[in-house]
């Protein structure tokens, strides 16, 4: 029996390159190609069927008022034979906002350079050349002792319709929340619809548009999975839309769109391994509207800064290790808030704010509810010696 443990740990961000680059550096760069070469991003696909046919469900008898009301608001009388038509409306309103985006970047394996190119997906969110896109289709972390790959070095964006290829800049880009906003020179675009991701519900139809393999314009369909999934990659945790719908590589910053041709969702990522079939996950687009406004406006986002990189000790580590179960503190950035305060490598942080904390997640969580300059207290061990700090949050 498959170790399903094994699998649930494994994703995969959806931008896809070139097959070069597998061969040249196969063995070494997997973790670099899973996510240039076959970095799947999440599409969520939601459609609301119209009313029309015979084919109908009646939502009247046998219902309680409350289940019946759902219905009727937003599944209306299902057909299957508006399925068709329903899917090609919202395509075909949703597809003249979508993006093909091709990416540059150089990659130095052990002093060989090499240049490698990727694609993604993205959405205007503006008629003057705004895009909104995955942060992992322009920029990447993937490096080692062995390789180093740079960010993109080239962008180019294509039309819906138009073959020309414009050449687009980085507006600002936020990796913590995986988005980015790139920039063309061009005026008359059509800008996406936004749906309201909060409304969606587990079942809906859904539709998901983006570039797989470079295939651009590609259409899947599927359901919507769950909602509110949290899921954790590279110690960074994403609160997104589930969905059944077929993605690939290329998909990632494409749109999950709904029956009216809103987008309700950024494909972002997905589960990836042997026997993983149709587990695929994208950010709530309401979730991407401050974020976007504060990148086009500032080129980052301003969040308040700690200034620790901290290890989660649990139950069993700290009996083993002789510690305390809570955050130890690996390192304190020089001048940061938390240096000044006096906090050194080796300490144990049990409490921030007040609130129990027992992972970087955790305490994260509770930091960027405060503001750049906000003084919170830290509670700690240092030693097996209990101690309290006041900390002044920086700027990120």
């Amino acid at each position: 029996m498959e170790n399903n443990n094994d699998f649930f740990q494994k994703f995969e961000m959806s931008k896809s390159s070139s097959s070069n680059v597998k061969s040249v550096f196969k063995t070494v760069l997997i973790s670099f190609i899973s996510a240039i070469v076959g970095a799947v991003c999440a599409v969520l696909i939601y459609s609301n069927f119209s009313t029309a046919g015979s084919d109908t469900v009646d939502t009247a008898s046998g219902q309680n008022n409350s289940i019946s009301e759902v219905f009727n608001a937003n599944l209306s009388q299902v057909s299957l034979s508006n399925y068709s038509d329903t899917a090609i409306y919202a395509a075909n309103k949703a597809l003249p906002s979508m993006v093909s985006i091709s990416v540059e970047y150089d990659i130095n394996y052990m002093g060989l350079a090499k240049t490698s190119s990727g694609s993604g997906s993205g959405v205007i969110i503006s008629e003057d050349g705004y895009i909104l896109t995955n942060n992992h289709v322009i920029s990447s972390s993937d490096s080692s002792s062995f390789y180093q790959v740079s960010d993109a070095k080239s962008i180019k964006v294509t039309l819906y319709g138009d073959k020309t290829e414009y050449d687009a800049t980085i507006v600002g880009s936020d990796d913590q929340t995986d988005l980015a906003v790139l920039k063309i020179d061009k005026t008359g675009l059509t800008a996406a619809e936004f749906g309201d991701s909060s409304s969606v519900l587990v079942g809906e139809f859904v539709l998901a548009i983006g570039d797989p393999y470079g295939l651009k314009n590609s259409v899947t369909a599927g359901i919507i999975s769950a909602l509110n999934r949290e899921m954790t990659v590279d110690n960074r945790v994403y609160k997104v839309i589930q969905a059944d719908c077929a993605i690939n590589s290329g998909n990632s910053g494409g749109a999950l769109v709904n029956s009216k041709g809103q987008v309700i969702g950024i494909t972002t990522l997905k589960l990836a391994g042997s026997g993983i079939e149709g587990v695929s996950f994208a950010i709530p687009i309401n979730d991407t509207i401050s974020i976007y406004k504060e990148l086009i406006e500032k080129g980052k986002i301003a969040r308040p800064f700690l200034g620790i990189s901290g290890l989660a000790i649990d139950e069993a580590t700290a009996i083993r290790n002789g510690l305390t179960k809570g955050i130890y503190v690996d390192s304190v950035v020089k001048s940061s808030g938390a240096e000044q305060a006096g906090l050194t490598s080796g300490d144990v942080i049990v409490k921030f704010d007040g609130k129990q904390v027992a992972t970087m997640d955790e305490l994260n969580e509770i930091k960027n509810t405060k503001n750049i300059g906000d003084t919170v207290e830290i509670e700690f061990y240092r030693k097996n010696e209990y101690k309290k700090v006041n900390v002044i949050l920086g700027e990120q």
